[in-house]
């Protein structure tokens, strides 16, 4: 019988990437249990063990939470339901591992799906293999490690799509879980209990371990093309995967970056597509200190053709003092290289922390909101704001090359639209005023009274950056 490894994630935004962990651990040998921990939208991928079956091992455990569950979930506050589906998550694996259904866990994931998935696994025993790909690896990761054993691995680039970069990170990720477990469990394991065990009633039954790749859910187009994709990449991707520069040289497609936070998802996702559907390949960077980095790193390599800048959070943290800084450098090798580039305020409104107890004493009467369980976003000020304007018209002037501000009038990530706990007009206003004042005459600003998730604005950002990038094609195409 072969050791079966439960593959943990949120499938609702990243089922194509999980798919791809699955399908490389079948090629070596292993079954797999896919197990979805996503609660907002419809996972893109068909789990092995859905996220209601995942619920029912915490209210099995604890019959008054049922009512609580559904209107945590009703109310569909992302950090209410990250830390809902955690807690739900550490009763259904410690139960498959208890009764011996598992022999490694791997999970991929930004800021939520580490949270999830980390907290299931610091339930797990000391020596059980347990790895987490994360956007946020290479900080400060002693919250989601704890007293535990979790390896971290860091994913580069967001984990947003399957390109050149992510599947050879994925690659080496479902190569050393496979390691792990081979080592600590090189013998078959023992038999599952009986489905009619009473003990056993209370985990999802799951007869038999997936040892084919996940089926693509029928009413997501875009999973569907995303998910094939993984399946065929997978299948050419060699060992030994080179990640020198060289390797991301393509002649086919060039290359875009972008910039992205759970709260600028659903824009960057859409521009993603959209200049994809162009010829273009996009890497997609968390905006979390070292993504940013990262991004500002490969675009000093004279590899990228454009930058889609959506996300500029990084500087409200380095401003402010938060956890997620990507240093005074941010924005600077756009210049540098001398390529095109849209830049939005996106996730401005918000400074990074740890837990709620690790903030300084000094921003005690801020207003806050908690991410997740490991996560405190702090509201930037208005005089804050005026400053980041201020900072990035300074960035900004220093580009030669094509170049677009977009500014969504309406809200800046998804906590400062109207009704939500960021929203400020006041701060809003102080810093698209401040950085309008600051630009230089010639850069062309353009706002749109809309949300920054709003179809209307990711296309506007998509075609103004294809518009830099090929303005005989597209003068041609009018």
């Amino acid at each position: 019988m072969a050791n079966t490894i439960a593959i943990l994630g949120t499938l609702d935004s990243k089922g194509p990437e999980h798919a791809y962990i699955a399908d490389a651990l079948h090629r070596a040998g292993f079954t797999t249990l896919l197990i979805d921990v996503g609660s907002l939208d419809a996972p893109s991928i068909t789990p092995d063990i859905t996220r209601t079956e995942v619920l029912a091992a915490l209210t099995a455990a604890n019959a008054s939470a049922a009512s609580e569950t559904a209107a945590i979930l009703a109310r569909r506050d992302r950090g209410e339901c990250v830390a809902l589906m955690a807690r739900a998550a550490t009763a259904l694996i410690t139960a498959l591992h208890t009764f011996g259904r598992i022999q490694g866990i791997i999970s991929l994931g930004g800021g939520g799906g580490t949270a999830i998935a980390t907290t299931a696994m610091r339930a797990l025993p000391i020596g059980f293999p347990k790895l987490m790909v994360s956007t946020l690896a290479s900080g400060q990761v002693a919250p989601y490690v704890g007293p535990s054993d979790i390896t971290m691995m860091p994913a580069i680039v967001d984990v947003s799509g399957l390109n050149r970069v992510s599947r050879a990170i994925f690659t080496n990720a479902a190569g050393a879980i496979g390691g792990m477990v081979t080592a600590r469990f090189p013998a078959p394991s023992p038999t599952s209990p009986s489905p009619q065990s009473p003990t056993a009633a209370t985990i999802p039954a799951v007869p038999t371990a997936t040892q084919s790749s996940p089926t693509v859910a029928q009413s997501s187009p875009t999973a569907t093309q995303s998910s094939a994709t993984a399946t065929q990449s997978s299948a050419s991707t060699q060992p030994g995967i080179s990640l020198t520069p060289a390797s991301f040289a393509s002649p086919d497609k060039p290359l875009i970056v972008a910039s992205m936070f759970g709260n600028t998802t659903a824009c960057v996702t859409t521009a993603k597509r959209l200049l994809e559907e162009a010829g273009y390949e996009v890497l997609t960077f968390a905006a979390t200190g070292n993504g940013g980095r990262a991004m500002e790193s490969l675009i000093a390599s004279g590899l990228v053709s454009g930058v889609l800048d959506i996300t500029t959070t990084e500087w409200a943290d380095e401003l402010v003092g938060g956890v997620l800084t990507a240093g005074p450098d941010r924005l600077d090798a756009t210049a540098r290289a001398n390529i095109p580039a849209i830049i939005a305020p996106g996730c401005l409104d918000m400074v990074n922390f740890g837990e709620r107890s690790s903030i300084p004493k000094k921003f005690a009467d801020r207003t806050f909101y908690q991410h997740n369980p490991h996560v405190t976003l702090m509201r930037t000020s208005p005089t804050e704001c005026a400053q980041l304007g201020h900072i990035l018209a300074e960035k900004i002037n220093r580009y030669t090359a094509p170049v677009t501000v977009l500014l969504p009038l309406r809200a800046i990530s998804v906590i400062s639209a109207p009704g939500q706990p960021f929203h400020s007009p006041e701060a809003d206003t102080a810093l698209f005023t401040a950085l309008r004042h600051h630009l230089r005459p010639d850069i062309t600003v353009v706002t749109h009274d809309v949300e920054i998730n709003d179809p209307l604005f990711a296309h506007a950002c998509a075609n103004a950056l294809l518009a830099h990038l090929r303005p005989i094609q597209i003068t041609a195409a009018q």
